[in-house]
């Protein structure tokens, strides 16, 4: 963890924190998912510098180390597109070719609702993309987007989306174990929804260990990050803005892509999503898109799996530097 590089860039007034390792031309851009920040890449920011890429992983605005945004209620997924173009121009991502400058194309890996940003940044960006990870969610057209339908309202996402809720729910404790609670409820393969009668921090017994592959000292970072950030922001984005547009004029992905699933992710147990990506119906948006599939793999694979992972990682994007 000594090599990794910690910095801050100023972006459109918030100062948002990048981790990052490896140096030269071949860069990989991390995302993170919730309830995830920068840390959820440690072993693939330690793995990639060694096939030699430029490896960088930044806490959105509002997350981890990063400054909040001015107005969290305000918060959009295209505050998280415009922070990535601005970290790119700001690090001079730029080479040369036949005495000209040249942007370079960078890759992005993206976990859980980090797909949405990376997806969304190739379609409006298509010359600064040169391929597409991502772990535990696919692309996910605006009809998918609506499987919360025929889930009771008992439903995670929905509870989340209500104003005040999660707030109250998570208040009633400190961060570190609301992390960890979520941490347990996500490694699970049946989608957290609670009763009538309870909330869905209820739904983790206070005896439940951590999953063997998180230890003590992992959450003891991620308590920490998010007992300076707090939760409003990720409340915000992805759940308050789920609906959010695409803001692109057409959906059809352009670059090359990976999909990495874990056939233990509950996100599979979302109504349509595991017909939806073994029918091959998510190739008619992402058309050169490969999809690999870990018997044993949970929604946080590239924690629970890391050498696996970083390898499956690392040769998609020996295939198209």
């Amino acid at each position: 963890m000594d090599t990794i590089r910690h910095n801050f860039i100023n972006v459109q007034g918030p100062n948002l924190h990048i981790a990052e390792t490896g140096t030269g031309p071949n860069v990989v851009v991390f995302l993170h998912g919730f309830p995830e920040i920068w840390y959820t890449w440690r072993h693939q920011l330690l793995a990639a510098p060694n096939a030699g890429f430029r490896a960088i992983a930044p806490d959105y605005r509002g997350y981890g180390l990063s400054d909040p945004p001015p107005q969290r209620e305000k918060a959009t997924y295209k505050d998280f597109i415009n922070d990535l173009l601005a970290i790119l121009a700001t690090l001079d991502l730029l080479r040369h070719k036949q005495k000209c400058l040249q942007k370079i194309a960078v890759f992005l890996v993206a976990k859980d609702f980090g797909a949405r940003p990376a997806y969304q940044f190739a379609l409006l960006h298509l010359e600064r993309v040169a391929g597409v990870v991502t772990l535990g969610v696919p692309f996910m057209p605006p009809e998918l987007s609506q499987f919360h339908q025929n889930l009771p309202e008992g439903f995670y996402i929905l509870r989340w989306q209500e104003p005040g809720r999660a707030e109250a729910d998570f208040g009633r404790l400190d961060a570190k174990t609301v992390v960890k609670n979520i941490y347990i409820l996500f490694a699970r393969s049946e989608i957290p929804i609670a009763a009538e009668n309870q909330e869905i921090m209820d739904l983790v017994d206070a005896s439940t260990p951590l999953p063997a592959w998180f230890t003590e000292e992992d959450l003891a970072e991620y308590g920490a990050l998010y007992e300076k950030s707090g939760f409003q922001t990720a409340l915000q984005v992805p759940y308050r803005k789920f609906h959010e547009d695409y803001d692109a004029a057409e959906l059809t992905v352009k670059v090359p892509a990976l999909l990495i699933m874990g056939d233990k992710d509950y996100v599979l147990r979302f109504p349509g999503m595991e017909e939806y990506i073994r029918s091959g119906k998510v190739k008619d948006f992402v058309p050169d898109l490969e999809i690999v599939h870990l018997p044993e793999g949970t929604h946080f694979v590239q924690e629970q799996l890391p050498d696996e992972v970083n390898q499956i990682i690392l040769t998609f994007l020996n295939k198209h530097v």
